[in-house]
């Protein structure tokens, strides 16, 4: 009898395919894995757990009491191995959530929202959060992140806290048609991030890259893509819009 696949199970084959021919045809010498985290927000438990079924584990979410509901829901595949990635910004007021919610949290970009992510994290007795911290590489004024000549100095500080681990970068490269800027970008990514490795053994992971762009960053040294609408679909607006309210 022939396996009938799901709409997103099909988009995730297709995804992991598009990885693997990208890691395969790198011009850069960079090599290693590279970890895709299927981006679910807005989207309903049921497409998570479709995604799930076909053998997806790292989820991104944007909205903290979004992901938490979901995580709620989906409690019963934490013993299968399911990873939440806090990927959009946090507020001060939803720290405490957010650490005793998630496993990783990719957009600490000031040392007041990792010293509270780790105390709640050790206040609630659980292992170490992983966090990345979020680059503002572009240099645009409408995004978060902490500026390229900061990250040096905000990795020391965190790197004192006992309720997080820090594990490496990411960033969301500027929506341009100019690829040449988009490269230049995700190689200043690539500096910051062996920078790091350089000062700290326990850095390990450089997101970067989306669904218009992940084989390039995969090509620039990307250990960690975030894929939404290729596994998905596209998002509804008014959904989105709500969330954001």
């Amino acid at each position: 009898m022939r396996l009938i696949m799901s709409p997103i199970a099909t988009n995730l084959q297709g995804v992991y395919q598009c990885r693997d021919a990208a890691i395969a045809a790198r011009a850069t010498h960079y090599s290693g894995a590279v970890v895709v985290v299927a981006v679910s927000k807005t989207r309903p438990a049921m497409d998570i757990e479709a995604a799930l079924a076909a053998g997806q584990r790292a989820f991104g979410e944007n909205y903290v009491q979004e992901a938490v509901d979901k995580i709620h829901v989906l409690s019963a595949w934490r013993a299968r191995g399911i990873e939440w990635h806090l990927i959009g910004p946090l507020q001060s007021n939803k720290a405490k959530l957010a650490a005793q919610s998630f496993d990783w949290v990719q957009t600490v970009d000031r040392i007041k929202i990792a010293q509270a992510l780790s105390r709640h994290r050790v206040e609630a007795g659980l292992p170490a959060l992983q966090i990345l911290l979020q680059v503002n590489v572009s240099g645009e004024s409408t995004k978060s992140g902490v500026s390229v000549g900061q990250v040096t100095a905000l990795a020391a500080q965190i790197m004192s806290l006992d309720g997080v681990r820090l594990r490496g970068v990411m960033s969301i490269i500027e929506n341009t048609s100019d690829e040449q800027a988009r490269r230049d970008q995700f190689r200043t990514m690539r500096r910051l991030y062996e920078e790091l490795q350089a000062c700290y053994p326990g850095i390990d992971t450089l997101s970067m890259g989306m669904s218009g762009d992940f084989a390039n960053a995969i090509d620039e040294g990307a250990t960690m893509v975030r894929v939404g609408s290729l596994i998905f679909g596209a998002r509804n607006p008014a959904t989105t819009k709500m969330l954001d309210a």
